[in-house]
């Protein structure tokens, strides 16, 4: 069967499944080895060489004036993740972005964060993967070491504590922490400056 240039990404945006031995995965592979090929490149300059950002603006496709990465950085797909304005990851983010994620404006991100958008099938693990679209709305704040898994979205002012694993989705304004991570209070939005 002959597949359309990019016809995995589509099926990864829908939530899959795909299948690693069709021929439209090979779109995937190549954007895969793409991405690793710039984060090493970005990550091989010194801390203080300001170059490395150029590496990062071509693995996802923008300038990034109003974003700031730190490295070491690692992202497998550049051509699924969106920012917003004004957003900081700190330094050794790991952003398995297959099934796409979008960091909204103001977004904050500690050292050590972790976003999985992908899944393998229970019973074809090695052939077949599923996916779920990481959302990370305005202002919110991850802290140190933060796992967030396929399909969550991260709401509006949320903060979300240091070393939790986000498995389900975060109400605006909500404060979370632990393992599974759960709810602990519910800020102010009357308190809540951008």
């Amino acid at each position: 069967m002959d597949y359309k240039k990019g016809y995995v990404f589509e099926l990864m945006a829908q939530g899959g499944p795909t299948d690693n031995r069709e021929p439209y995965f090979k779109d995937a592979v190549d954007e895969m080895m793409r991405a690793r090929t710039l984060c090493a490149k970005a990550n091989a300059c010194m801390p203080d060489d300001p170059s490395y950002v150029g590496y990062l603006e071509e693995l996802f496709g923008r300038k990034l004036d109003d974003v700031r990465i730190l490295t070491p950085f690692t992202c497998d797909f550049g051509n699924t993740v969106k920012f917003g304005k004004d957003v900081f990851i700190n330094h050794s983010a790991i952003l398995s972005a297959s099934g796409g994620i979008e960091f909204e404006d103001g977004v904050m991100a500690a050292p050590g964060l972790k976003i999985a958008t992908i899944n393998h099938d229970v019973n074809e693990r090695h052939t077949k993967y599923t996916y779920g679209k990481v959302t990370v709305k305005k202002n919110a704040w991850l802290g140190l070491n933060v796992t967030i898994c396929p399909g969550v979205t991260i709401g509006e002012y949320a903060v979300v504590g240091a070393g939790a694993v986000v498995t389900k989705d975060v109400p605006a304004y909500a404060v979370v922490g632990g393992v599974p991570a759960k709810v602990i209070k519910m800020l102010d939005p009357a308190e809540q400056k951008e």
